[in-house]
């Protein structure tokens, strides 16, 4: 054993990259879905650049046999973090192949859709992919990919790059796909589902494939309603044709993120999978946009570490806003800059953490590296802003990137002080409000913004009429909004005829804030405010619905009477709202039981995360808890989705200092999972 720890101990001390560069690898991919397993047959072809002894691929938790260098087997280690190939490597050409297999932690999902049904994805950001495929957590090592994957031929599959081949082999299908052109292992992908999808193509005459499952055909157009326009428009807007060869977008249960920019193959959440109702509240048009503009800030051309990562996060924010602003006009777009420029202020508080360092927050990476890149763009000018990106683009392209590389470019189109600009914006934690404001203020919309906000500490007697005029005003919905959000600590004799006049607005989002806002509603408000049931919103209808039902006990009836037949959106929001009111409301059924099952079916592993947390949510609210209730409860906290099982094991420590309620947990400990128990078990001893 001495023998091999010198081998390699030496090059220990030296980056990978520098000593080798994997150029292609292809994977010959199948599944075990009732274990959870994936196995492969791998071919790497790579280039030794200067002599080493041992090489190293990232593989978590993997099973190596037949691991052979130009056909002639070697010596390896496997110490579950990675795969060390122990060789007297020369520099030129040489070929790795192995077979391998995998149970994923993490990275690869197997979503039960029930009735034998399942989906198969991939996250791979951040440093995942070597969960089920043998890769580089490295950015820096790029390489062309190409996956061949066999399943079961009533599925459909999808990963990177373009479809060359698809056979037929008995009860399977094998899916060829090819790239041709290198990326990071991260961005590395598939997905296996019942999917349909509808074939475009962009105005340069890329493939666009958008996706769907057949039970959402209605949904199609709402959900996918400005794809091809955005794909046209950052075409056009970053200067630089599409760097891929075809385009997809198809949505996945239980998604772990709003979407993901794998190359050529966005996946995203299927709560963006909505109706022309649901779109008012909860479309797909900025993570779409968002998403296909990594597919050159990101994809293209990658940030060489963490430290850089706004150069991906900031860069595809701002282009997607830029998108936004093509499709909803100035003032949206403005408005949501204002909306960022507090968010950060207000963050900036406590948030000490500058947008060029590993450590930023997701806010400061997304909307304060987007501002900075607005400022730039204000700045410059136009003409020489997209010069600058699309030489940036051209330059760097299939290669990582730093700030600097960026920098560089700009100052071959300006003078601009990016020194000064990279202190205020990059690495300093205040956000430039007088900068900010200044440029906000070219637009008429923010210009009353900021009048109206000046005006949050002047006592309402003195700003009713201001505030009356702006409602009355055409000035954009943000405006009257922003009028709403001062209404709301107000006495309501003082208030009542603004919030009239906000309701008049027929504005969707100044009529959703009235709803929200307005928690205590008076009687002779009762009739103005059940308006708000009609509106074609599911977010306005469930706000009001429950509001309204806290409020007039005497009316329940009605409302329920009114609402039983309303589903919401795909998670069911309004459904599992009416079953736990209905439930709360005395002598409104005579049959409990079935309204009961119905709601705790919802909280069971046949429904997406976002539906079970809706019910468990609703059911412990209302306190209507049984044994089924608190093991669907313990199944939240083996979800692969971390937000859902962080709420399962939060509510589960709530309601473990009843001690009715532990004893409850402690006699269905026996009847869950061998993973539930474990869980539950550990939530036990705490």
């Amino acid at each position: 054993m001495k023998y091999i720890l010198l081998l390699f101990t030496s090059f220990l001390f030296a980056q990978q990259t520098q000593f080798v560069d994997f150029k292609l690898v292809s994977g010959q991919l199948s599944f075990n879905t009732k274990d959870k397993l994936i196995s492969g047959a791998v071919d790497f072809q790579f280039e030794v650049l200067e002599e080493c002894d041992t090489i190293a691929l990232d593989a978590k938790n993997m099973e190596f046999s037949n691991v052979k260098i130009n056909e002639n087997e070697i010596m390896f280690i496997n110490t579950n973090k990675e795969l060390k190939l122990v060789f007297p490597f020369k520099k030129g050409q040489n070929h790795l192949t192995f077979n391998y297999t995998a149970k994923p932690k993490q990275a690869l999902y197997f979503v039960d859709m029930g009735n034998d049904e399942v989906q198969i994805w991939t996250q791979g950001q951040g440093r995942y992919t070597s969960n089920w495929f043998p890769s580089f957590d490295d950015v820096n090592e790029k390489l062309i990919f190409n996956l061949g994957i066999s399943y079961d031929k009533d599925y459909q599959v999808v990963s990177n790059g373009v479809l060359k081949d698809k056979k037929a082999n008995g009860g399977l299908n094998h899916w060829q796909f090819e790239m041709e052109k290198p990326m990071s292992s991260y961005l590395l992908m598939l997905a296996i589902g019942k999917f349909d999808k509808k074939e475009f193509k962009s105005k340069s005459r890329i493939p666009l494939e958008y996706y769907y499952e057949p039970k959402d055909a209605d949904r199609f157009e709402p959900t996918y309603r400005y794809s091809i326009r955005i794909f046209d428009f950052l075409e056009k807007e970053i200067g630089v044709k599409y760097p891929w060869k075809i385009n997809r977008q198809i949505p996945v249960r239980d998604f772990l993120y709003a979407g993901m920019e794998n190359t050529t193959s966005t996946l995203f959440a299927t709560r963006y999978v909505v109706d022309s109702i649901g779109f008012c509240d909860r479309n797909y048009t900025n993570v779409d946009a968002h998403e296909l503009a990594h597919h050159w800030f990101g994809d293209l051309i990658t940030a060489e570490s963490s430290t850089h990562h706004w150069l991906q996060e900031g860069f595809a924010t701002y282009f997607a806003l830029l998108a936004e602003k093509d499709i909803y006009g100035e003032d949206y777009f403005y408005s949501k800059l204002y909306d960022t420029a507090q968010q950060i202020k207000f963050a900036s508080r406590t948030d000490v953490i500058p947008v060029l360092n590993a450590k930023a927050s997701s806010l400061t990476f997304y909307e304060k590296g987007a501002w900075a890149l607005f400022v730039l763009h204000e700045s410059i000018g136009d003409k020489a802003f997209k010069k600058a990106i699309k030489s940036y683009l051209n330059k760097y392209a299939y290669q990582t990137v730093n700030t600097q590389n960026f920098f560089d470019e700009i100052k071959k189109v300006s003078d601009f002080d990016l020194d000064k600009f990279k202190k205020t914006w990059l690495e300093s934690t205040t956000f430039d409000t007088p900068t900010a404001n200044a440029l906000l203020s070219k637009n008429k919309t923010i210009q009353k913004r900021l009048e109206i906000d000046k005006l949050k500490k002047t006592p309402f007697a003195e700003k009713k009429d201001i505030l009356k005029t702006t409602l009355e005003s055409d000035v954009y919905q943000s405006v009257k909004e922003a009028v709403v959000d001062q209404l709301e600590n107000e006495k309501y004799e003082d208030k009542k005829s603004l919030l009239l006049l906000a309701l008049q607005t027929n504005n969707t989002k100044v009529r959703q804030n009235v709803a929200s806002s307005l928690t205590t509603i008076p009687e002779e408000f009762r009739a103005n405010y059940e308006t708000l049931l009609d509106d074609k919103s599911y977010q306005t209808q469930e706000i009001a619905l429950y509001w309204l039902w806290r409020n007039f006990p005497n009316h329940r009836t009605e409302y329920l009477n009114k609402s039983k037949n309303w589903i919401g959106f795909n998670d069911y929001n309004l459904r599992t709202l009416w079953l736990s009111l209905a439930l709360s409301t005395t002598n409104y059924s005579n049959d409990t039981d079935s309204l009961a099952n119905e709601l705790i079916a919802f909280s069971s592993a046949k429904y997406e995360a976002t539906t079970r947390q809706n019910a468990l949510e609703k059911l412990i609210a209302f306190k209507i808890i049984n044994d089924q209730v608190l093991s669907n409860l313990v199944g939240a906290t083996t979800h692969h989705m971390w937000q859902f099982s962080k709420f399962g094991r939060d509510t589960i420590r709530l309601l473990l200092k009843n001690p009715e309620m532990r004893a409850s947990f402690n006699r269905i400990l026996p009847n869950l999972t061998p993973d539930e128990q474990f869980q539950l078990n550990r939530l036990l001893k705490e």
